[in-house]
């Protein structure tokens, strides 16, 4: 249990730093993309990079490299805690997993639905999922910064949340982003999971067994059609862990992954893909059915479905409320859930990849709401949680 809460306490230590590099990562992406840098950085983006002709297929621009590539480790880390929340954690059994996953079901139905019927017959329809999305990092930052005010319940509530969040995103992306599919080499991928899958079986522990053939497994799926950063989360699953004392091998990775994700991971894929030029039109995408319905989700639908379903769940007498705290802190945690920011980027290109016009405006609406979400959350978490009240 010690190595577990030290890893947790690691992650939102390193999570609060990571989200504050985010914020600078976007800022200065901003500045480049409206400074006479952004067609440098655009070309810079696009320059393709890897090796083909030799019988390997590895040469894409920049940009693919950072979304498809980096984001597989993003990816490889989300799986990581997931297994290991499911295993040893805080989704470890039914009682201790109950709320989040009823928050978090309800965090991703009520914004989908708000951009669904904001879209419906649209052009613009496909990006349902955008609003669905919770940035983690960014989230954890600011409840950080609330120090302890908040109970620890709190975080862990909002941590196993968002964790359930990430994994139904990654359902969605393999769902449903997903296209042209090559089936002999989802074949090759499968037979490489099943292989890691015996390594696992015949108890092997050293790291290497599982990343190589992990990698190899990445590059099929790239080439099947399937978003690559799939890749990440299926060879996490596979890494053997355990619920005693002892570090894992899949604990020993996460410990290694979690510092190079939050510190250059996420700030790269934020500074790539945040280079928003700001247009005298770009103000009247908040008010496309795609603006409102990104903004609304984010604003609304987000803390209306997290609050919602808690309260459901806890009056039909399914699970409790986290021990010292009250409805009022659920509501500010639930518009914490509403900063989609990295997340909703990232499905915000995968629904507009054809079209830069929609994505901008996409990408300018996710940073307006998922900004406005973070301060609402954190003034009301500040107003109604007073630190003599969340000591327990």
């Amino acid at each position: 249990m010690k190595a577990i809460i030290k890893l947790f306490q690691e992650f939102f230590s390193s999570g609060s730093i990571g989200g504050i590099l985010l914020f600078f990562g976007v800022l200065i992406s901003l500045v480049i993309a409206n400074s006479p840098l952004g067609p440098a950085f655009d070309n810079l983006l696009a320059l393709p990079i890897g090796i083909d002709g030799t019988g390997l297929d590895l040469r894409y621009p920049v940009l693919i490299w950072i979304n498809d590539g980096l984001m597989a480790i993003f990816f490889l880390l989300v799986g990581l805690e997931i297994k290991r929340e499911l295993v040893e954690g805080e989704l470890s059994s039914i009682q201790k997993a109950t709320l989040p996953i009823f928050a978090a079901l309800g965090g991703l139905a009520v914004p989908a639905l708000i951009y669904a019927l904001f879209n419906a017959g649209t052009a613009t329809a496909g990006g349902w999922a955008i609003p669905m999305a919770t940035d983690i990092a960014f989230a954890l930052a600011i409840l950080s910064l609330l120090g302890d005010r908040i109970p620890v319940s709190l975080r862990i509530f909002l941590t196993a949340l968002a964790i359930v969040d990430d994994l139904a995103a990654i359902i969605v992306i393999a769902v449903f982003y997903s296209h042209d599919l090559h089936f002999i080499y989802l074949a090759y991928a499968g037979a490489v999971f099943l292989g890691l899958i015996l390594i696992n079986r015949f108890g092997v522990k050293s790291l290497v067994f599982y990343l190589l053939p992990g990698l190899v497994m990445w590059y099929f799926i790239h080439h099947s059609g399937i978003h690559a950063t799939i890749a990440g989360v299926l060879t996490a699953f596979t890494l053997p862990t355990t619920e005693d004392e002892v570090e894992s091998p899949l604990e020993k990775l996460e410990h290694l992954l979690i510092k190079p994700v939050n510190f250059l991971i996420m700030p790269v894929f934020a500074l790539a893909n945040t280079n928003i030029t700001f247009e005298s039109t770009m103000l009247e995408s908040l008010t496309t059915t795609m603006g409102l319905g990104i903004i609304a989700g984010l604003l609304i639908g987000k803390p209306l479905g997290i609050s919602l379903l808690s309260w459901l769940s806890v009056k039909l007498g399914l699970c409790d409320l986290p021990e010292g705290t009250g409805w009022l802190q659920i509501i500010g945690a639930g518009m914490l859930g509403g900063i989609g920011f990295t997340m909703s980027i990232f499905i915000a290109l995968l629904s507009f990849a054809d079209e830069p016009i929609l994505s901008s405006g996409a990408k300018f609406a996710i940073l307006i709401g998922s900004i406005t979400a973070g301060l609402l959350g954190y003034s009301v978490l500040r107003a109604v949680s007073k630190p003599e009240l969340s000591a327990t």
